[in-house]
Formats: C-alpha cells, sequence, structure tokens
C-alpha cells in the first residue's frame, strides 16, 4: 500500500481542517512546498495536495502552488478541489498533477466527468468519496446529501469511475483510529478492476499496520494507499515508520 502524506493549502498555508471544518484550522507550514519537500527528504514517494481555497469557491485557486510543488518535489502528486470543470481539469494536470481528483462535479455533472474521463482516462482521473455519517458531502464538505458511500460508489462506476479517494469527514483530522469495517466495505465498493485510497483517523503506527492486515487478510487488492496528515505533522510517526507498517503482511 502507498502513503500519500496529505498538504491542504487554505491562504497559501499547509494546514489541517478537523471534521473538514474551516474554521477549525491548524497552519503547519506556512509554505506549502516547504512541507512538501519535507515529506519527500524523509522518504515519501506520493504526495496528496488539496486546494482548500478551490473547494470553497468551486475553481482552483492553487494552481501556482501545485506547480511548485510537482516541480520541486520530484515524485507524483495528485491534486484536488474546486476542479468542477473539464478546463480546471486539464490546467490541473497541465500545472504538473500526476492525477486529478474530482469531488462535487462528479455528483453534480456528469457530462464533466465523463469528458474529463474520456479526455485523460480512468488512471488519471480520480473521484473522491466524501462521507459523513453515512451519506456523501460535496461542495468542500459543506452540503450534505441523501447518497449513502455504496450507492455513490455503484453509480460512479456505472459511469466509468474506477479510481476512488475515500475520506469519513467525521473522522478527519482526530486521530481515533481507522473504520475496520468501513474500509472493507470501501474496498468491496472500488470493484475488482478498481481501487481505492483510503482517509480519515489515522493517529498511530497502529492504524496502519491494521489496514495492510486487513488488506492480506480479507484480499483487499482494491485498497492501494491511505492519505495521511495531522498524525505526520504531529509526529506521531515517521514517513518512514509508516511505509513500513504499510508494507507488513
Amino acid at each position: 500500500m502507498r502513503l500519500y502524506p496529505a498538504i491542504d493549502i487554505l491562504a497559501g498555508n499547509a494546514v489541517r481542517l478537523v471534521k473538514g471544518d474551516f474554521d477549525a484550522k491548524k497552519v503547519y507550514d506556512a509554505d506549502p512546498l516547504s512541507a512538501a519537500e519535507g515529506w519527500v527528504n524523509e522518504g515519501a514517494q506520493y504526495l496528496h495536495v488539496v486546494d482548500l481555497d478551490g473547494a470553497k469557491q468551486g475553481e482552483p485557486c492553487n494552481l501556482h502552488q501545485l506547480e511548485r510543488i510537482a516541480d520541486g518535489a520530484g515524485v507524483p502528486v495528485q491534486y484536488g478541489g474546486g476542479l468542477r470543470s473539464a478546463e480546471a481539469v486539464a490546467r490541473a494536470l497541465a500545472a504538473g498533477a500526476s492525477r486529478v481528483i474530482l469531488g462535487t462535479v462528479a455528483f453534480t455533472d456528469a457530462h464533466v466527468l465523463r469528458e474529463s474521463l474520456d479526455a485523460h482516462g480512468p488512471e488519471r482521473v480520480l473521484v473522491a468519496v466524501d462521507v459523513r455519517a453515512g451519506n456523501v458531502a460535496t461542495h468542500g464538505w459543506v452540503k450534505d446529501t441523501a447518497t449513502p458511500a455504496r450507492e455513490a460508489f455503484a453509480q460512479l462506476r456505472d459511469q466509468g469511475v474506477r479510481n476512488f479517494v475515500f475520506t469519513n469527514i467525521d473522522h478527519d483530522g482526530m486521530l481515533d483510529g481507522a473504520n475496520r469495517d468501513e474500509a472493507i466495505q470501501v474496498a468491496k465498493a472500488a470493484g475488482h478492476d478498481g481501487s481505492v485510497i483510503f482517509s480519515g483517523g489515522i493517529g498511530r503506527r497502529k492504524d496502519l499496520e491494521a489496514l495492510a492486515s486487513l488488506r492480506a487478510e480479507h484480499n483487499l487488492q482494491a485498497l492501494v494507499g491511505v492519505i495521511v496528515g495531522t498524525a505526520l505533522y504531529e509526529r506521531r510517526f515517521t514517513v518512514a515508520e509508516a511505509q513500513e507498517a504499510l508494507t507488513l503482511r
């Protein structure tokens, strides 16, 4: 399984939110590139970058930061936040993203999702299934829907999506552990030919070891990675320790 250190950008800073609350933020680095270089220097092989300003405004606001990170970090960067048009997706890829993550638009505009998949392929276009209280949340996590996670996965697969990012918003930034049953459910929902990167609640190295063991025990080949933010910033474990934990069987 791959480790994706998270770099969430808000007002030019690398921050972390609690349960997606923009008013409950903590600045960890005044320069997102510095944060990215720090993770790469520790051994990170991939990065997960979220444009929180873009998620709020509905269009990308930090493509210049993406370009700096993609050029300076030297590892593949996946990028999401405010990508709600085919043009915005193309701009993010041109700025250096190896893959883009669509959120709101995947649930509100099937045409944009289809156009993006056709133009760039399902390997480069992921969809975020962000869940609060069991149902999908959109528009920067501020709007709740009545769509359960499992139903969302099925609908998106029918539209050609094969690669997903799943976040339990209720656990995001809480460091309270990953939900074992939930991880199994979303890995199965991604399908035998799909993939899912899990996010939300990682607080200890044991949480990562548990996910790696779960993947092996239940043959969850779709569970391919984990996004970790606050736990790394708070030095609960190092990048090297996290990557070691994710390779345990």
